[in-house]
């Protein structure tokens, strides 16, 4: 179908922001850029997926540089070969509770004092949740009704399978054999997928790689059956595992986000976003630009248009008709010789439109914020004393 360039109220620093290039994850499959010769995944002789494939890193973020500016190359190509793995200490060194009679946001974090003097453009329509690690919440915008997430019930998909079989910064972690069913679901015209060979033997980074970054539906349902035997029980775990991090809005009914019964809020996803940010290993795979599929020549980009430009160093994509467009990232950001990693979730943009237009919107929106924070924050520390918090 025809994809509409979407219009936008947001902020002016963003409103240039083309409609992305990728087909909606939920709608289409995503174009390689090499495509495989037959439509149909051929048989192969179990084989381990090589160790030494190149994975492409998003470049490392530039530093802010202030007003509209920064989000003007946001669709450019992601090519630079940079493995970024921050280290985490600085980001969570210095958290703090909720100081007594302070406004909290739907998490129950107090809503940090410089927030008062930032005046953030939030999207006008669907939900919004910002905060800064060591800092806290910048707020929440829209009402916190459970609303349909598309793809973003991945970030679950890879954070419980990463609670499950736990995986060294660098390393392939387990050996997974691609089944029949995953192999035939590897083309389809009505959702994202990753072509992976039947009985072809891949690393766990690999398919977690093939999940995130092209948004691989029938590879987040190949890891939950590798998993947890059967789908249904896999998803079993998403939910413990939502309750156990106080996702109390949040219902998950599968493991790729094709169904719309799936819902959450956005101060659900960014209490999600941020316990998954604190895993080495997810932060490298949300980071990677581009990667291949073994065995079929097929390479793609990571749907999330931000990665790599203005701080952005991940995270995750959704969209879907009823979803609209949905996108959780997370950007670092200097401030007084500390790097401070920023968390945002944006939900249900341009919803019942196009999973383009969604997509868009949802990605115009995220610019926007990310823009200002990189662009005030800072400043706003200043004059609220330096850490933010009272």
């Amino acid at each position: 179908m025809p994809e509409p360039t979407p219009t936008s109220t947001s902020a002016p620093e963003c409103s240039a922001v083309p409609t992305p290039a990728p087909a909606p994850e939920s709608s289409a499959v995503p174009t390689p850029t090499s495509t495989p010769e037959s439509s149909a995944v051929p048989e192969a002789v179990p084989t381990r997926e090589s160790e030494t494939e190149t994975v492409v890193a998003a470049p490392a973020p530039a530093p802010a540089s202030g007003g509209g500016r920064l989000c003007r190359s946001v669709l450019g190509p992601l090519t630079a070969a940079v493995v970024l793995a921050a280290a985490a200490g600085g980001w969570y060194a210095s958290g703090g509770g909720s100081p007594a009679g302070a406004a909290v946001d739907g998490t129950g974090e107090a809503v940090a004092p410089v927030a008062r003097s930032l005046r953030l453009p939030w999207p006008d329509e669907g939900q919004a949740s910002v905060a800064v690690e060591g800092i806290g919440s910048l707020g929440t915008r829209g009402e916190q009704k459970p609303v349909p997430i598309a793809s973003l019930t991945k970030v679950m998909t890879a954070y419980v399978i990463l609670q499950e079989h736990p995986m060294r910064a660098g390393t392939p972690g387990a050996a997974v054999v691609a089944d029949q069913k995953s192999a035939d679901e590897s083309y389809s015209s009505v959702e994202t997928t990753a072509p992976v060979l039947a009985g072809r033997t891949y690393t766990q980074r690999r398919l977690l790689e093939l999940m995130m970054v092209p948004s691989g539906n029938n590879i987040a349902r190949l890891l939950a059956r590798w998993d947890a035997g059967q789908e249904r029980a896999f998803v079993a775990k998403m939910n413990r595992a939502a309750a156990g991090l106080g996702m109390r809005a949040t219902t998950y009914t599968g493991v790729s986000g094709m169904e719309a019964s799936t819902r959450s809020t956005s101060d659900d996803q960014l209490r999600l976003a941020r316990a998954a940010m604190k895993d080495p290993v997810f932060r490298q795979i949300v980071a990677t630009a581009s990667v291949t599929a073994p065995g079929t020549g097929a390479t793609f980009r990571n749907t999330n248009r931000l990665l790599g430009h203005d701080g952005v160093i991940g995270l995750k994509t959704g969209s879907s008709t009823p979803a609209g467009g949905n996108l959780a990232w997370a950007a670092t950001q200097r401030i007084a010789g500390t790097t401070r990693l920023v968390v945002g979730v944006v939900l249900h943009q341009r919803a019942g439109t196009t999973p383009a237009e969604g997509s868009a919107a949802a990605h115009e929106a995220g610019c926007a914020l990310i823009t200002t924070i990189r662009a005030d924050l800072p400043d706003a520390l200043t004059r609220a004393g330096g850490s933010g918090r009272r």
